[in-house]
């Protein structure tokens, strides 16, 4: 009898909990490197769990210098920038790179980056045919790489509801309407931990206060792309579309970030791309081996950088691994490594490595990074203590909060010298505190209810089948600034107070004015 029950179960089951359909999902981006390695993973898992997935990508050439690219189980629609293009935004690049390890990360240089993804944004919207070809398809849902302001523009040109993933930590918090006290939330380039004294507070609340200035120079730089391609009328600003996702997930956890408040459209999934090891080959095997008890050691500077510009910079970094015990495996880009440099004896160079794979080898000792979030969690999940030689972006602050939670340090651009880097490693190796305290993040981290690919899953497949994140979104999106504020209460009630302050003196002048001449009265 129970067995006949089943089929009649299993259908009113399916009635009440309809399994979710297949939907058509476009991914959306536009940079190299650990952008493009996220946007990959995430558009891997959203194919491998029944979707059908495209990913409309721009090709600057080069995104992963060193990989061999693996064949992608998605539908790819690629445009790729023209050659002359190409070597000119290469040798940008390349001067960025020298300005960055002389210590000279400022914000013109970040400015005449956006300046560039503004041109490519042009470019790339130009594209009519991709374009048309996208709206044909119409996809329920786009998830865009939040970084780059082009995503938005393009997602709105498309006419399709999005999900932004921001890759990394919150840079443009305010922009989407995360407001973090200002005395334990520190701003985005502050170098601020959540433990500040007076003048940090004070630092960070002046921050805050310019912060709407730079971030409108920012946008101000795709204003020329927004006028080209979207009639008057109905052209969006960068701010308006960030509040018009349907739901921001960021690239964060908070194992390795501060604590903070969050809105409900605002999720963290971080460590897509941290996950159990794989044997490496047995030739990293057997040098491994060389090593004996004292282990080896990681270097990667970023997916996008294969090699150091700087000879003087690349020299210190060598001589400084010539003075420890330990093995080394660097990627680098062995054709690039110049003559007159001489690589150390216990060094390997690499055009690539599987960097998971190896930080999760039992003779690992320590990741040498430039700080980017994805190394960083890698390390975190493997239990892998850091140093880090932070160069531009998020990575300088990435790495004050390693060091806050005492899971490594950092050593400035500027400041690398051979004794001091050797120094450095051997401290962080050899003092066990870095050691338990970051295995103690990996436990946080790897201790998580859900996988951060079922975080993602789970959340796109929501916001479909909920026909988009509205039920998320305050209603402090709808709101003028001044209403957010409330400076409106506060003007009413600034003016209650100071009409009833200037009745309370008029009532006492006007007593004190009958006292006397009743006074003088008596007198006469």
């Amino acid at each position: 009898m129970a067995g006949e029950k089943d089929p009649a179960f299993f259908l009113l089951f399916l009635l009440l909990f309809p399994l979710p359909q297949a939907s058509k999902i476009l991914t959306i981006s536009f940079l190299g490197g650990s952008h493009y390695l996220l946007m990959d993973e995430i558009s891997r898992i959203l194919h491998d769990n029944g979707h059908e997935v495209r990913m409309f990508l721009q090709d600057i050439g080069g995104m992963l210098p060193g990989r061999q690219s693996r064949q992608s189980p998605y539908a790819v629609s690629t445009y790729s920038m023209d050659e002359k293009y190409i070597k000119e935004f290469k040798a940008l690049f390349n001067e960025q790179q020298k300005d960055n390890l002389r210590g000279r990360n400022s914000l013109d240089n970040f400015m005449m980056f956006l300046n560039e993804l503004s041109y490519q944004c042009n470019v790339t919207l130009h594209q009519t045919d991709i374009f048309n070809f996208l709206k044909e398809e119409k996809y329920d849902l786009a998830v865009i790489e939040g970084f780059n302001p082009c995503s938005f523009l393009a997602a709105e040109k498309l006419g399709v509801p999005y999900i932004a993933f921001f890759p990394g930590p919150f840079m443009n918090a305010g922009k989407i309407g995360i407001l973090g006290p200002l005395s334990y939330v520190p701003m985005f380039y502050s170098e601020l931990t959540d433990r500040m004294d007076f003048f940090g507070r004070l630092k960070n609340t002046l921050m805050y206060l310019a912060s709407p200035i730079v971030d409108g120079k920012m946008d101000a730089v795709f204003q020329m792309v927004i006028n080209e391609h979207f009639t008057v009328g109905s052209r969006p600003s960068i701010t308006d579309l960030h509040i018009k996702a349907e739901l921001w997930i960021y690239n964060v956890d908070f194992a390795i970030e501060f604590p903070r408040p969050l809105l409900p459209n605002v999720q963290c999934i971080g460590g897509l791309l941290a996950k159990p090891a794989k044997p490496v080959s047995q030739e990293l095997e057997d040098f491994i081996a060389e090593s004996g008890d004292s282990g080896f050691i990681v270097v990667t500077l970023g997916s996008m950088i294969s090699s150091l510009p700087l000879v003087e910079f690349l020299k210190e970094m060598n001589d400084g691994f010539a003075k420890i015990p330990q093995k080394v495996i660097w990627r680098y880009k062995r054709s690039e490594w110049p003559k007159e440099v001489n690589v150390a004896h216990n060094v390997r160079l690499m055009d690539w490595v599987s960097q998971n794979d190896l930080l999760g080898h039992p003779k690992v000792r320590l990741l040498v990074t430039h700080g980017g979030l994805n190394s960083l969690m890698e390390a975190v999940y493997h239990g892998v203590p850091i140093v880090g030689i932070p160069l531009f972006g998020d990575q300088n602050e990435n790495m004050v909060r390693i060091k806050a939670k005492s899971m490594g340090t950092f050593i400035p651009p500027d400041q690398m010298k051979a004794e001091n880097f050797a120094n450095t490693i051997r401290e962080v190796i050899e003092n066990s505190r870095y050691k338990a305290s970051v295995m103690k993040q990996s436990i946080i981290l790897r201790s998580r209810p859900l996988p951060p690919d079922q975080q993602l899953l789970g959340w796109v497949e929501h916001i479909i089948q909920s026909g988009g994140g509205g039920h998320l979104k305050p209603y402090s999106y709808q709101q003028p600034w001044y209403q957010q504020f409330l400076l409106d209460v506060i003007l009413f009630i600034s003016t209650c107070v100071a009409v009833v302050t200037y009745l309370i003196l008029k009532v006492i002048r006007v007593l004190i004015y009958f006292m006397f001449s009743n006074r003088k009265q008596k007198q006469n």
